[in-house]
């Protein structure tokens, strides 16, 4: 274990073994972080909630293996009885907010300054681009892409790219998927039942309700929007 010299770790920390702490790191008592995770410069996590209510319960944040937090990220752990949960295999840029009872699946991108409000959650897969805001209780589908900028109010469907001011379902996110290594045949299927659902020609409600699919991430769009 290789700790600098003016790094400051509590006794009760429990650390790994092959753990390396750099210069003027500050470890609090009850950390134990997943396997191979890395925190860059200045950034924070597990500080206390941005939270009215309080609570003298002990909260926490879970994390998993293979996480990148880059520097001046700030994550925050859960209010109350709740906690704020990070999957695996997740890359968070410069400057991003996870706040209080927000969870995060695994292998997401979440690009600098990207704002994720208490309560909200992130699917497998999700990317989002610099300086998009999720509002409170939002649900981000999986392997959906949220472009720069964006301001989310509303849920975002799986396998879809929002964007805008007040941010709107624009397409499939092909390219998402492809990276993912979804067959092509599945993708086709995917953007069937999209063309199906936000076309004009019916409601969405009357589209989804006529729906059926045997692609396994059709079916997930469609219950979803459900």
């Amino acid at each position: 274990m290789k700790i600098h010299p003016t790094a400051i770790v509590d006794r009760h920390a429990e650390l790994g073994a092959d753990v390396e702490i750099g210069p003027y790191a500050v470890i609090h008592a009850g950390v134990r972080m997943g396997a191979r995770c890395r925190v860059h410069s200045f950034a924070v996590i597990g500080d206390l909630p941005q939270d009215k209510r309080g609570g003298d319960k002990p909260t926490r944040v879970e994390i998993g293996d293979d996480n990148v937090f880059r520097e001046h990220v700030t994550v925050h752990r859960g209010t109350r009885d709740s906690i704020t949960k990070i999957g695996s295999n997740n890359l968070f840029m410069v400057g991003c907010h996870v706040a209080h009872d927000v969870t995060i699946g695994s292998r997401c991108v979440i690009a600098n300054s990207v704002q994720l409000a208490g309560h909200s959650v992130v699917e497998d897969y999700a990317t989002f681009g610099g300086l998009a805001g999720i509002a409170q209780f939002v649900r981000v589908g999986e392997s959906a892409f949220v472009a720069a900028g964006a301001m989310v109010e509303r849920d975002v469907p799986p396998f879809c790219i929002v964007q805008g001011d007040r941010a709107r379902v624009r397409a499939v996110n092909r390219v998402g998927l492809e990276r993912r290594g979804v067959p092509a045949s599945s993708i086709a299927e995917i953007e069937r039942v999209f063309r199906a659902i936000f076309s004009r020609k019916t409601t969405r409600a009357e589209a989804i309700a006529s729906l059926v699919s045997e692609d396994e991430l059709a079916k997930r769009l469609i219950d979803a929007l459900r």
